[in-house]
């Protein structure tokens, strides 16, 4: 039976010079709504034990771009500060169920650089997607067609540690259902092998680190001897980072590849049915 599910489609894109500027500027001012937000917060429930809801913040984010200090805020699309303060409403009310700790402040290096804007802030027509206060459509590599007949609702950009520029689009689609092979397999994660299947096959880690160890080693030390807070030491942290992602990117695609046979051999009645060996 078919299901129709929200799925997020991610493509890599090039930003020209000016988009690339604009999204920075963007991603350092979600930051920085996000952590006035929490700290306004935090400080009205330690001081007054009031619970600020999102509302509330919502009308401060209003005041803060009247202000001189903060008036570069009005530079950037408005949705993506109204769309990171949902979030923050969010991770406090996760908090207050306890299902998750306390919301963190961003960091400008550890916190991933990303913006999300909902279908009042871009447009997608042709295979081409715009977002709000740019004047060109971004240059997407679309690397699979989106489903048909379907147009995004919500767009995130991001940009990796690598400095490699993503955009998702999430849209309806729909999964259908794998034809039964009646037939299940057990996987256990070995110590000398990646998993070992009930099967009897024994599928090898292949660590992928091995390959760009001296790499990753010759960059890193290279980032050691840079001066903090210079120029180089970013082009060294830049190095260091790309060959990071190529040990994940790889890794990963072994890994998709490697689930994606696993579920389409073992369907049993129509529904996927992994069991893991204890």
């Amino acid at each position: 039976m078919d299901t129709g599910v929200k799925r997020a489609f991610r493509f890599r894109f090039y930003p020209t010079p000016a988009q690339a500027d604009l999204l920075n500027r963007t991603f350092g001012s979600v930051r920085l709504v996000y952590n006035m937000a929490l700290q306004a917060r935090t400080e009205a429930w330690r001081d007054r034990q009031e619970r600020v809801n999102y509302t509330a913040t919502s009308a401060m984010l209003t005041a803060w771009k009247k202000t001189g200090e903060l008036a570069f805020l009005n530079e950037v699309s408005c949705v993506p500060l109204q769309q990171c303060l949902r979030h923050l409403q969010n991770g406090f009310t996760a908090f207050w169920e306890k299902r998750a700790r306390y919301p963190r402040f961003k960091s400008k290096r550890k916190s991933r650089a990303s913006a999300e804007f909902t279908a009042s802030a871009f447009t997608y027509k042709n295979g081409r997607l715009t977002l709000a206060k740019m004047a060109e459509p971004l240059d997407v590599v679309w690397s699979r067609p989106l489903p048909e007949g379907t147009a995004p609702s919500r767009v995130t950009v991001t940009r990796d540690s690598a400095g490699r520029w993503y955009v998702s689009l999430l849209c309806d689609d729909t999964v259908e259902a794998l034809p039964p092979t009646g037939t299940t397999v057990g996987a256990d994660a070995g110590l000398h092998h990646l998993i070992v299947l009930s099967t009897g096959e024994k599928i090898d880690n292949p660590r992928h680190e091995r390959a760009d160890r001296t790499r990753l080693a010759r960059a890193q030390r290279a980032l050691s001897r840079k001066e903090k807070g210079s120029r180089n030491r970013d082009k060294a942290r830049l190095k260091v980072a790309r060959v990071h992602a190529r040990i994940a990117d790889r890794r990963r695609d072994h890994l998709h590849k490697l689930t994606t046979r696993l579920v389409r051999e073992n369907c049993e009645y129509g529904g996927v049915l992994l069991r893991a060996v204890v």
